[in-house]
């Protein structure tokens, strides 16, 4: 087989960036080779731009403050049939999204998520885990999908995820993703990746004020009702 046969699908990677100038030349030496790298600044006042941009990342900036508000100027700036989301902070390493995303090249599943398993001493406060385990049931009784982590490591194809017409711009954009993609009938799978201890303090739920903020948009988004959105490669909304 050519080297050229064994290589990963290309990809964009989407990377939601607020203060990370500490994780960033981690994160960034860690992307696959031939990947796009775009970090969305989302109001950084630690030089996470510069650092992103000097490293050979594109650059977003996304004013609107929000999770979700700079995913989705991610996705909407992205250009390569498959996108990638990661978080930013060092808690996952990029380079475990190139076998993500050749499943999905492959039609093996539609979106593929990471399920985080956690390495090491405050990798993941055990109340973060116990909400997300909570929030996985819920989403089983809304959807019958029976996963375990809404974890932010995912790929999807790009035309796929702008049909499904997302709108949450806080913390409820992960689990909007999901949520929607099932009342479409999209094949939602997600694989162990290891989780490791983030640079710096959660903006989530590292506070009690983004913690409330993350269950009351979350129990927001399980309150929708079911809509209509088409299947992937049925469509594209403008």
């Amino acid at each position: 087989m050519t080297e050229s046969a064994c290589a990963p699908p290309r990809a964009d990677l989407v990377l939601p960036c607020l203060d990370e100038a500490e994780a960033l030349p981690w994160v960034l030496a860690r992307v696959p080779a031939g990947w796009r790298a775009i970090v969305v600044d989302n109001g950084s006042t630690d030089g996470s731009p510069d650092i992103a941009r000097a490293l050979g990342a594109t650059v977003v900036h996304e004013p609107r403050r929000g999770f979700g508000a700079a995913c989705h100027a991610g996705l909407m700036a992205a250009s390569s049939d498959l996108v990638c989301f990661c978080d930013c902070d060092g808690s996952l390493d990029p380079g475990l999204l190139a076998p993500m995303a050749a499943r999905i090249a492959a039609g093996e599943t539609d979106l593929l998520l990471g399920r985080r398993r956690p390495q090491g001493r405050g990798a993941w406060p055990v109340h973060a885990r116990a909400g997300n385990l909570a929030l996985a049931r819920m989403v089983r009784r809304r959807t019958g999908l029976r996963l375990h982590d809404l974890g932010p490591m995912r790929v999807a194809r790009r035309e796929a995820l702008l049909d499904l017409a997302l709108t949450d711009r806080r913390s409820g954009y992960p689990l909007q993703m999901v949520v929607r993609a099932a009342d479409a009938g999209w094949r939602v799978g997600e694989t162990d990746v290891p989780y490791l201890p983030r640079s710096g303090k959660s903006k989530v739920t590292g506070t009690w004020r983004g913690t409330w903020q993350a269950v009351r948009d979350m129990r927001r988004v399980l309150g929708e009702a079911p809509g209509t959105h088409r299947a992937p490669g049925e469509g594209v909304a403008a």
